[in-house]
């Protein structure tokens, strides 16, 4: 008895430049990607982190030198500048923070995850982080 052999599928290699642009990525996969990018981006700016934190907590002077580097700038850094990396830490750490919860409840709840739960939890999570960080910048950058 002689068993013909399955056709296997055929994979190509994809093109980089060509491919990837029209590729239509879910709103789970940027939550995803976005998720590594924003834990990357505050392990690459913890010394900033540190550095405020520290300023910001030692004495009153050290206080008044965290306030001044945010309204006049640090070295050759302007104010605005600083302003721009602290709301991208807001950023990091909001997106992280809600894409982490996202992803314990889905640990959680195993029966539940569905790829609709996964569409509409990942576009949660975009526009949670995304809102509460204009919220927050606006207050950075003094609008209210």
């Amino acid at each position: 008895m002689t068993q013909i052999a399955k056709k296997r599928p055929e994979f190509r290699n994809i093109n980089a430049l060509s491919d990837l642009p029209s590729y239509r990525l879910p709103a789970a996969g940027w939550v995803s990607i976005l998720h590594r990018v924003s834990g990357l981006l505050m392990l690459l700016l913890l010394p900033f982190i540190l550095w405020m934190f520290d300023t910001s907590v030692s004495s009153e002077i050290s206080f008044e030198r965290f306030k001044a580097a945010f309204h006049g700038g640090l070295g050759f850094f302007p104010g605005w500048f600083i302003k721009l990396v602290a709301l991208a830490l807001i950023w990091a750490y909001l997106h992280h923070f809600t894409a982490g919860l996202r992803h314990l409840w889905m640990d959680i709840s195993h029966d539940a995850v569905s790829k609709e739960f996964g569409k509409t939890s990942a576009m949660a999570t975009l526009v949670i982080s995304i809102a509460l960080t204009l919220v927050l910048g606006a207050k950075l950058f003094g609008m209210y």
